[in-house]
This record gives structure tokens, C-alpha cells and sequence, in this order.
């Protein structure tokens, strides 16, 4: 990854998701959001399922888990 913090990886964006049949959006930046893209991909789920399913089990707040949730996965 660039170290470089004003690279695209590191921007912020907000992103539209379908949770539980409801609009909503999350800011995270690229880099995770690619990520998230690519787990999605893998499981053979959207990234509306993925990011709902991780919804369901979260206790702190939506970009949070999906930041530790890449982070864990590709730890693991």
C-alpha cells in the first residue's frame, strides 16, 4: 500500500448499501471498501448481503466493523 496519505486507498467515501431493505450509507475509505468488494466476491454474496450480515453482529458502529472485519479476514 502507498504511504503516500493522500493517495486514493486513503479517501474517504460514502457508500450506498441496502440494509435489511433499507437505504443507508457508510463512509470508508477505498482501500476497505475494495476489500469488502473482494470478500464479497469470493463468498459469492453482494456486498448488500455482507455488509448486513456483519450488521447483524456488530457492537460498535457500521464503518468501524466493517474496517475490523476486512482487517480480521485478512489476518486470518
Amino acid at each position: 500500500m502507498d504511504d503516500n496519505f493522500s493517495a486514493p486507498a486513503y479517501q474517504m467515501r460514502k457508500h450506498s448499501l441496502l440494509l435489511n431493505g433499507h437505504q443507508t450509507s457508510v463512509s470508508l475509505e477505498d482501500a476497505f471498501w475494495d476489500e469488502l468488494m473482494t470478500i464479497a466476491k469470493a463468498r459469492g454474496q453482494s456486498i448488500n448481503k455482507l455488509v448486513t450480515e456483519i450488521d447483524h453482529l456488530r457492537t460498535t458502529n457500521l464503518s468501524s466493523a466493517l474496517r475490523v472485519f476486512v482487517l480480521t479476514h485478512l489476518k486470518g
